[in-house]
């Protein structure tokens, strides 16, 4: 099963969805704040480093790479 994103530009697009929901072929759902909460919940939990674990980890290469042992 696959998704799709519809761009509704004719009322009579939409009822042509909706016929074809009742003949159970497709689903149609309409986009809402929901979706949109979603997507910045998914791009706020990838958030990039702060500057303070960024140069931890580049001295903690340095250390690995310039270490004599």
């Amino acid at each position: 099963m696959s998704g799709y994103f519809v761009e509704i530009l004719h009322p009579k697009a939409l009822k042509l969805l909706k016929d074809l929901e009742e003949l159970n072929l497709i689903s149609v759902k309409e986009a809402g704040s929901e979706s949109l909460q979603k997507t910045l919940d998914q791009l706020r939990s990838h958030a990039a480093p702060n500057p303070e674990e960024i140069s931890q980890e580049v001295e903690e290469e340095r250390l690995k790479r310039y270490d004599p042992k």
